[in-house]
């Protein structure tokens, strides 16, 4: 199996030890990993609502998925872990400006705690 490690400045960098990605050649597989609201450049939390950290976030998924030439209409699950299920229904409605005909399988989870305080991570898996 040869696996790939995806990574680009357009999105932050791994603030532990994994890749932003990994690629499966054999499977036609990517494996993204949890993405929090963070600014590429500055490595600051975007945004103080689950909303507007969730465009971020998306913004963050597709760079990733761009630098291995793929895009969001790839994706086929995400996993959304909220800090807080309250922030659901906003959440959703910033999700779904980025996922319109086919939208990928998905599970929201609640978590006690993410990552620099955010409130919601999204982890997500393409094929090609």
């Amino acid at each position: 199996m040869k696996k790939e490690i995806i990574g680009t400045s357009e999105a932050p960098g791994a603030i532990g030890p994994y890749s932003q990605a990994l690629k499966i050649e054999s499977s036609g597989m990517m494996f993204c990993s949890g993405q929090i609201a963070l600014d590429p450049q500055t490595m600051e939390m975007v945004g103080t609502d689950a909303a507007s950290q969730t465009h971020q976030i998306m913004k963050n998924l597709t760079a990733v998925l761009k630098q291995a030439g793929l895009t969001l209409e790839n994706v086929v699950k995400a996993t959304v872990f909220l800090k807080n299920m309250d922030d659901f229904v906003k959440v959703n409605e910033a999700y779904a400006d980025y996922f319109t005909e086919i939208k990928p399988a998905r599970a929201a989870v609640e978590v006690s705690a993410l990552p620099r305080n955010a409130l919601v991570e999204i982890e997500a898996i393409a094929c090609y």
